[in-house]
């Protein structure tokens, strides 16, 4: 792993960034994350070892992306092509947080920081060069939809960095894409700060190529009568990890989550939430499936946090996951951590396969195998592609999911 030797050395980038060298520093004393602590222990040693094989890429990567064709009510910003803006409409502005902003956030950030919680993100900044780092502050209403796009080349790892501030009755929708190109590895963190009474709805769609991997980082945090949705999914990724957290800073903030991971082959996918809670009336609802064929991995670890501030907090959340192989394997620990006792919170977790009985049924009716098991399985898609923004639509992600099983 030659990224950590040179992070051992600081000889990781040459002409570091203060953000660079802080988070190296922090790195240094600990270049690896614990591989005994519960966030890591399932990790794969070997295909995270890979995840670190390849050699930074600083400069925008040439990439044949398939993107869809953009409407004209469509921002689409692309991290690290040169990226600005500067929109100033009647209803809304979309402007480009200064440097200066955008540092002294970033290292507030990383103050707080825990050493093996945030090690992705640590990873992360300390590879993300300016040019690789998108700061946007987004104010108004009736905001056209925006895409935003991370991608890495092939044989290489390549580092992408989004912060998000969105001012006070501010109501967007976001689709964010991560992809990777054959033999590479990409290094995504995301930062979301909402202010009162604003709204997001945030959908994370990534998929790679053969042998691509993928650390996917979320930061959010919700001011009071924010609320926050989101909608993702993993698919085609040797190794890949996503890793959410959520913080309702002063309670009365809504968040509403569902996610899905798709494992095929050898595949490793895991998603890994902290919701904390730190004020009253704070609502939850998350739903996360996980589907495993082959000789994959699929892992969900979900962590509520109810402190004693945190009174009248409705949470929930459920794990649902599909097996559709005797060689495959999931993993899955939902879990609370409840002090305050004035709460309505629940958690579960449930581990099938396709329904027989449906299955059977649909034959009976001249429909193949085949096709009967594609139409559980759309079925079972459908409920989180249909939560991830309307402008996913163009990326015919159904099509793609029942075509990859």
């Amino acid at each position: 792993m030659e990224i950590i030797e040179k992070i051992k050395t600081s000889k990781l980038i040459e002409n570091q960034t203060e953000i660079q060298k802080i988070c190296l520093h922090k790195l240094q004393s600990s270049p690896l994350p614990n591989p005994k602590s519960e966030l890591w222990r399932l990790s794969n040693k070997s295909k995270f070892s890979n995840f670190l094989d390849y050699s930074v890429n600083e400069k925008d990567p040439k990439f044949d992306a398939p993107f869809p064709n953009t409407s004209q009510s469509t921002i689409r910003l692309v991290i690290g092509d040169n990226c600005q803006i500067n929109l100033i409409e009647e209803n809304y502005s979309i402007k480009q947080l200064s440097e200066d902003k955008l540092v002294k956030y970033i290292k507030e950030q990383i103050s707080c920081f825990d050493q093996n919680e945030n090690w992705s993100d640590l990873l992360n900044l300390s590879l993300s060069c300016t040019k690789n780092i998108l700061g946007l502050k987004i104010n108004g209403s009736k905001i056209p939809p925006i895409e935003i796009f991370s991608h890495a080349s092939s044989n290489s790892l390549n580092a992408k960095t989004l912060v998000i501030f969105l001012e006070k009755n501010c109501d967007i929708e976001l689709l964010q894409v991560n992809l990777g190109k054959e033999n590479s590895s990409l290094s995504q963190s995301t930062f979301f700060c909402l202010e009162e009474n604003s709204s997001v709805n945030h959908g994370v769609v990534s998929y790679g190529e053969n042998k691509s991997n993928l650390l996917n980082s979320l930061n959010v945090i919700q001011q009071k009568n924010s609320e926050y949705n989101l909608g993702s999914l993993h698919f085609k990724f040797n190794y890949a990890r996503f890793e959410i957290r959520i913080k309702q800073s002063a309670g009365n903030a809504k968040t509403n989550i569902k996610g899905m991971q798709i494992t095929k082959k050898d595949e490793q996918i895991s998603t890994y939430t902290k919701i904390d809670f730190n004020g009253p009336n704070g609502f939850l609802d998350q739903i996360n499936k996980s589907l495993a064929d082959d000789k994959s991995h699929a892992i969900f670890e979900g962590s509520i946090i109810v402190p004693k501030i945190a009174q009248k907090t409705d949470a929930s959340q459920l794990s649902r996951n599909l097996l559709l192989s005797n060689f495959a394997q999931i993993d899955t620990k939902p879990q609370l951590e409840i002090i305050a006792d004035d709460v309505k919170c629940k958690h579960g977790a449930t581990i099938s396969q396709l329904n027989e009985e449906e299955l059977f049924y649909m034959r009976t009716r001249g429909i193949t195998l085949p096709e009967a098991s594609k139409l559980q399985l759309s079925s079972y898609f459908q409920e989180i592609i249909s939560f991830i923004p309307v402008s996913k639509d163009r990326w015919d992600l159904l099509d793609k999911l029942l075509n990859e099983n």
